[in-house]
């Protein structure tokens, strides 16, 4: 039975889900390890240049988690990725033909991303010198 994380999470926290993307959990990994702990601006804008194709659904997922902060949990201040990771979905099984009759197995993966932000209001970031 499918758990509500939404239940758990903490008054300042929202999280977005994006379920069954047609990738798998190893590529978007790599992607998702990229902005895991960053800003939600500077994720954005890391994941809008970054050269890999599973950096569109995760783009997806933190704007998704920044809009449901901003909107249904009214967090206005600043917004940091405090956990993100990746599950594997349901795998699609395809057959391909091979030599002499025989049927070679053909795994189509996907993946479930799970980005929770939080507002973290007046805390001065690390690294600004301005």
């Amino acid at each position: 039975m499918a758990e509500n994380k939404a239940k758990d999470l903490a008054g300042n926290e929202a999280i977005a889900q994006a379920k069954n993307i047609r990738m798998t959990a190893m590529k978007v990994r790599r992607v998702v390890d990229m902005v895991r702990g960053q800003d939600v601006e500077k994720a954005l804008d890391t994941l809008r240049f970054a050269p890999y194709a599973a950096a569109e659904p995760v783009f997806k997922c933190v704007a998704s988690a920044a809009a449901n902060a901003r909107n249904n949990k009214q967090l206005n201040g600043q917004l940091v990725i405090t956990e993100a990771y990746v599950d594997e979905g349901p795998t699609l099984k395809r057959f391909r033909p091979r030599a002499q009759g025989r049927a070679y197995r053909i795994r189509k993966r996907t993946s479930h991303i799970t980005i929770v932000v939080q507002e973290t209001a007046g805390v001065a970031q690390k690294g600004r010198t301005r």
